[in-house]
């Protein structure tokens, strides 16, 4: 049984990936409410960071992996930020 080539794998799951983030971008362009926009970030950066993730499996580079950590860190600090701005505006009301 012969290994895979990861490299073109790799491809085509970032091709696969690029529907989802195709998606994910229609609806935070076209979503209703400030929440459906905020959900749709979250997907686009997870799929930023799998997309670096299987850059890295692909070119071997594991720099690709600290692009991927950094992002989802950002991530988390703005889903944080942003929960926070809907508290404050919820509580004006």
């Amino acid at each position: 049984m012969t290994m895979p080539d990861l490299p073109a794998v790799a491809a085509a799951l970032v091709a696969a990936l690029a529907l989802c983030l195709a998606l994910a971008a229609w609806r935070m362009v076209r979503g209703p409410g400030y929440a459906d926009r905020f959900v749709a970030l979250d997907m686009l950066t997870a799929v930023v960071v799998a997309v670096a993730a299987l850059t890295a499996l692909a070119t071997g580079r594991g720099a690709f992996l600290d692009v991927g950590l950094g992002v989802a860190l950002i991530n988390f600090v703005s889903t944080c930020a942003f929960a926070a701005f809907l508290e404050r505006r919820r509580g004006r009301r």
